[in-house]
C-alpha cells in the first residue's frame, strides 16, 4: 500500500516523464506497461500453441519436418499487433520484443507440444542490419520467452552471412529465392541431438524459418519446432 507522499512522488514522475500506452496513446500508470487494459483486450490470440495441425504448421508441410509450431498472434494492417511491431523492428522500443516473448512464453510453458524444447534459436540478422538497428528483435522476443520458460537461447549457433534487403513487398517465390544459401552453421555440438525452438516476428511466406530450419535439420538427431509472435493472415 502506497502512503500520500509516496502517491504524491508517483504523480509527479508521471507529469515529468508522461508513459503512454503504444496502440492508443493513452496515459499508463504502471511504467512497465507497454499496453493500456483495453487495447490488451484486443491483442487477437490465436491460440495455436495448442493446437495441432494449426495454419502456421499446414504453411510448413512439404517443406519442414516440423515437431510442432505456431504463433500467438494474428496480424492484420492497422491492428494493435502492427502498432507493436512497427515499434519493435522500426523505433528502437525493445520492451516492445520483451513484452510479447512474455506472453509467447506463458503459452509455450503451458503447451505439451513444445515441452521437450531444449534450445531456443533466435533468426539471425546480418550484422550490418543489425548494427544498424542496434539489436535483433528475434533474440529481444527470446528473452521474453526465457523470463517465464526457462529454456537456454543459442544465438550464435547459426548465422546470417549473406545481406538482403527488406522482402516485405516480395512474392512467395522472391522471397524464397533470396532466403538460399544465406545461413552458416557455426556450432554444430551446440545443437546436435537437440530439439530446437526457432523464433522470429512474423510468420507470412515462411521463406526464412524454411531457410534457416533447412540448414539446422541436417544435423544429426536435431528436431525443429517454431515460434513467431504474430501470423500474416
Amino acid at each position: 500500500m502506497l502512503f500520500p507522499f509516496e502517491n504524491l512522488i508517483q504523480d509527479f514522475s508521471r507529469l515529468l516523464f508522461p508513459h503512454f500506452c503504444i496502440a492508443c496513446g493513452c496515459d499508463l500508470k504502471d511504467r512497465d506497461a507497454v499496453l493500456c487494459y483495453h487495447c490488451q483486450l484486443k491483442l487477437p490470440f490465436t491460440h495455436f500453441f495448442s493446437l495441432r495441425n494449426n495454419p502456421v504448421e499446414k504453411s510448413f508441410y512439404g517443406r519442414l519436418n516440423l515437431q510442432a509450431a505456431g504463433s500467438s498472434f494474428y496480424f492484420t494492417k492497422d491492428s494493435v499487433m502492427q502498432y507493436l511491431l512497427t515499434e519493435l523492428k522500426y523505433k528502437q522500443n525493445i520492451s516492445v520484443g520483451y513484452y510479447l516473448g512474455r506472453l509467447m512464453g506463458f503459452e509455450l510453458k503451458m503447451s505439451e507440444r513444445f515441452s521437450s524444447i531444449d534450445l531456443i534459436i533466435p533468426m539471425p540478422l546480418h550484422p550490418r542490419k543489425q548494427k544498424s538497428r542496434g539489436y535483433n528483435q528475434a533474440t529481444i522476443i527470446c528473452k521474453g520467452i526465457q523470463s517465464v520458460w526457462d529454456k537456454p537461447i543459442a544465438e550464435n549457433a547459426i548465422i546470417r552471412n549473406v545481406f538482403s534487403s527488406s522482402q516485405t513487398l516480395q512474392d512467395r517465390i522472391h522471397r524464397w529465392e533470396n532466403m538460399q544459401g544465406i545461413f552458416v552453421l557455426k556450432d554444430h555440438a551446440q545443437i546436435l541431438q537437440k530439439h530446437l525452438l526457432l523464433v522470429d516476428d512474423v510468420t507470412t511466406t515462411g521463406a526464412s524459418l524454411e531457410a534457416l530450419g533447412s540448414v539446422l535439420e541436417a544435423v544429426q538427431g536435431v528436431k525443429i519446432s517454431v515460434a513467431t509472435a504474430a501470423y500474416t493472415i
